[in-house]
């Protein structure tokens, strides 16, 4: 199998490369600045499970000619529309497209312009980032993909798609209830994301001050509660672990958005934040904590673009 990974970012670039050490056919489509960067330096990752440079196989979108049998689209969300124009001659009738993105409206677009029969659910887990020179760079040792069916059943294609994944230096598994881990993953990054971005600081940061502590658990308990209204019953257990992780006293953790947006990069407000508050609204939900993180990260986006 041929996979085309769209987008050789700190995630992409991280998955592919791996894929590539494990001797797979893996190809990425990669715009101009990133082409130029990658020809001269390869793809190097920084890991504490090992470091990896590899000599990836590019292609910009001018440059496909015929059909992948996998498509890893690996964009941050405000990219995917010209992504998705990029990778447009790599789709197949035959090919899967496996999206990384966050949130859930991504889904809806790729369905729209390729169908809902191409794609597959899929969600990963892995903290990197792009240093200055375009090195990922891994923090921890996380590094899981997800992937099955949308309607949770068993498949031959997902099978397929295992085979190629797994045993390639991370943890590749299918999963019946993707659709549900998709959601649970936007509730995850939801409401993290509003807890550094309104606060400005880690969860321990948070959780350390005078009413901090309070405000982490309304969060949680709003965005809890719109993602059950238009998205899909989240378990006791989850819901658990989710306010564990995300009050727990000295935790350094923060949200991939906050740490663009203390980098100055632009950041996924829209995906993470807006579009549910859109969902919110279609079903007359009342979200004030989320109204207010939106309106502070769309007066950071707009300073961005002074």
């Amino acid at each position: 199998m041929r996979i085309l990974i769209v987008g050789a970012g700190s995630t992409g670039g991280f998955f592919g490369a791996k894929l590539a050490k494990a001797g797979r056919d893996v190809t990425f489509l990669v715009r101009p600045q990133r082409l130029t960067q990658l020809e001269q330096h390869g793809l190097c990752v920084r890991s504490p499970a090992g470091d990896l440079d590899i000599k990836p196989q590019l292609i910009t979108a001018a440059q496909i000619h015929s059909p992948f049998d996998i498509v890893l689209v690996a964009v941050k969300a405000y990219a995917l529309e010209s992504a998705i124009n990029d990778m447009a001659a790599a789709i197949g009738p035959d090919t899967l497209i496996l999206p990384l993105l966050n949130g859930m409206r991504h889904m809806e677009l790729i369905a729209e312009k390729f169908g809902k029969d191409r794609l597959l659910g899929c969600a990963c887990k892995v903290v990197t980032s792009l240093d200055e020179s375009g090195r990922i760079i891994q923090q921890g040792m996380l590094n899981d993909i997800t992937y099955g069916e949308l309607d949770g059943s068993d498949s031959e294609r997902v099978a397929n798609v295992h085979a190629f994944m797994r045993d390639a230096g991370f943890n590749a598994k299918t999963s019946n209830t993707i659709s549900r881990d998709m959601w649970e993953k936007w509730t995850l990054l939801a409401a993290m994301g509003s807890i550094n971005c309104l606060m400005r600081g880690s969860i321990g940061d948070v959780v350390s001050v005078k009413g901090g502590r309070e405000f982490a658990d309304r969060v949680i308990d709003e965005v809890a509660s719109i993602i059950q209204s238009v998205g899909c019953e989240l378990s006791a257990p989850f819901l658990a672990e989710a306010r564990r992780l995300l009050t727990l006293e000295g935790s350094p953790q923060t949200s991939s958005m906050y740490r663009d947006l203390t980098a100055g990069r632009a950041i996924e407000a829209d995906q993470i934040i807006g579009d549910l508050l859109v969902r919110a609204s279609a079903k007359g939900l009342k979200a004030p904590i989320l109204t207010l993180v939106y309106s502070n990260l769309l007066v950071y986006q707009a300073q961005l673009q002074k």
